[in-house]
């Protein structure tokens, strides 16, 4: 399948992570790559290694017969205007998924592996590494990667090599890779988010349906558009799993223990209570990472070891601290409402921190689902006067306060009228050293704590993403911790 790149050039499209890792397999292949970017410093860096660079602009309108292949990064658009031009010149364009799905079956670094495919709104991370350390547990050799931040490729050239790849996709890489036939994929849950790249709600479904395509196909039966896939479903079986009594050919929990009635009579597989995180979110993500693991024979005794070794990673429903009978938990990964949905569901009262880009979402539905459970909500970011709109009507009762970033970084409290953050500041730094975004984040928690009594929770689950003011996620998410931890215990409650 992959002669026809011997001796030719391949165009590498956007020099990031997957880019970096597809340079190695197309020279072993007897490739030349070429690498394209729309940053300098990107091709600089490009170029620096010995590679052959071009600039996006310069290739808009180049001839490019000299390319066998197109390989883009996942973050790349379809109408990209590189891209619509190698497709009106005819020239093939995969992903870097797609080319290190055929370089696997090409057995370009050993013996074919099996891929279990992750895929979801949300909770994709938590469940491939819980299907890591199931594996890991049966003695599989195995590793996590794809979109959980090790390349796919880089996976294929371990040494020793996995038998079998845990694969983390997002909705972009599956859309550019339609000849994956994993042996098992879930689609977990499937809500508003990245519409604007893929055009709507639809499309954005049918390519995460792209995971059902193999041998077992697992949906998560609670999540009515995911539960909507079973009928699409591509698998030669397809199964499903729930958070309540589960059907023949389900997986689900009773009496508080997970049972698999999937791929036998009955088994139980763990305890409620091993799953980490805690809470319905937690256990739907190891129910999936059960069925996938159980669809390539793994023993229940090693779902349920690998489901009490499995620790939740950072920024995704972590605890940072308990002060005055108030905990704190950073869920900065929760970066769309349906996200944020299932964090605020797994505690009773919260103190909610939200806000930043919510990308066309809509949280009017989130805030009604959960408006009994907020004792107050402090919001950060672009998007915050829509958030305080959507509690306005849906929980009217509930104090609202919104921070604001001047340019002097001074914060003011103005209640539930407040302007909203709308500063893009990013890393911009205060006299103290302290970025503009780690002051809102700073005040905003200090104000959070101060609307708390024992009991509550403050809960980061902005339900948007964190562009418009942090570096990324993991930034928003030491930010808070950092402010948390600085407070002291008179700063509970002094609102209350």
């Amino acid at each position: 399948m992959l002669e026809f790149l011997r001796g030719r050039d391949v165009l590498v499209a956007g020099w990031g992570v997957s880019g970096r890792s597809l340079v190695e397999p197309l020279r072993d292949i007897g490739a030349h790559p070429v690498v394209t970017d729309g940053g300098a410093a990107a091709l600089a860096e490009a170029a620096g290694l010995g590679l052959e660079v071009a600039t996006s602009v310069e290739l808009e309108s180049a001839d490019l017969g000299r390319f066998a292949l197109v390989i883009t990064s996942p973050g790349w658009r379809p109408d990209s205007p590189v891209l619509v031009h190698a497709v009106t010149e005819g020239i093939p364009v995969w992903g870097d998924v797609e080319f290190a799905w055929w370089v696997d079956q090409a057995r370009l670094y050993g013996p074919v592996r099996k891929w279990l495919v992750i895929t979801g709104t949300n909770g994709k991370t938590t469940t491939t590494n819980m299907t890591h350390a199931i594996l890991r547990a049966a003695g599989i050799a195995s590793v996590a990667c794809g979109n959980i931040g090790l390349p796919i490729l880089d996976a294929l050239r371990r040494s020793p090599g996995p038998q079998v790849l845990a694969v983390e996709l997002s909705s972009f890489q599956l859309h550019w890779a339609p000849s994956v036939r994993p042996e098992a994929g879930v689609v977990l849950n499937v809500a508003e988010d990245h519409l604007d790249w893929h055009g709507g709600l639809d499309a954005y479904a049918a390519a995460k349906a792209r995971a059902l395509v193999g041998r077992v196909g697992v949906v998560g039966l609670d999540d009515p558009v995911a539960a909507s896939l079973a009928r699409k479903s591509k698998a030669r079986r397809t199964v499903g799993f729930r958070i309540g009594v589960p059907a023949d050919g389900e997986l689900g929990v009773v009496d508080g223990k997970l049972l698999d009635r999937a791929f036998t009579k009955a088994a139980i597989l763990a305890e409620v209570g091993d799953i980490s995180p805690p809470g319905p979110s937690g256990v739907a993500d190891a129910l999936a990472a059960a069925a996938l693991t159980r669809s390539i024979d793994v023993a229940p005794q090693f779902v349920r070891e690998g489901l009490v070794e499995h620790r939740v990673g950072p920024h995704r429903a972590a605890f940072v601290r308990e002060l005055g009978g108030v905990e704190f938990i950073d869920d900065s990964k929760a970066t769309n409402p349906h996200a944020a949905r299932s964090s605020i569901l797994a505690h009773p009262s919260v103190v909610w921190v939200a806000g930043g880009q919510l990308k066309g979402a809509s949280v009017e539905d989130l805030v009604e689902e959960v408006a009994e459970r907020l004792v107050g909500a402090v919001l950060i970011g672009v998007d915050a006067p829509v958030v305080a709109a959507a509690l306005a009507r849906h929980a009217p009762e509930v104090p609202v306060v919104e921070v604001q970033a001047r340019d002097d970084a001074a914060m003011s409290e103005s209640g539930p009228e407040a302007v909203a953050e709308r500063s893009h500041g990013g890393p911009s730094l205060r006299p103290d050293g302290r970025s503009r975004a780690d002051a809102v984040m700073a005040e905003a928690v200090r104000l959070a704590a101060g609307l708390c009594t024992a009991g509550d929770t403050v809960l980061l689950a902005p339900a948007a993403a964190s562009l418009d003011m942090f570096t990324d996620y993991t930034h928003r998410g030491r930010s808070f911790a950092d402010a948390v931890n600085a407070l002291q215990e008179s700063d509970i409650g002094r609102r209350s």
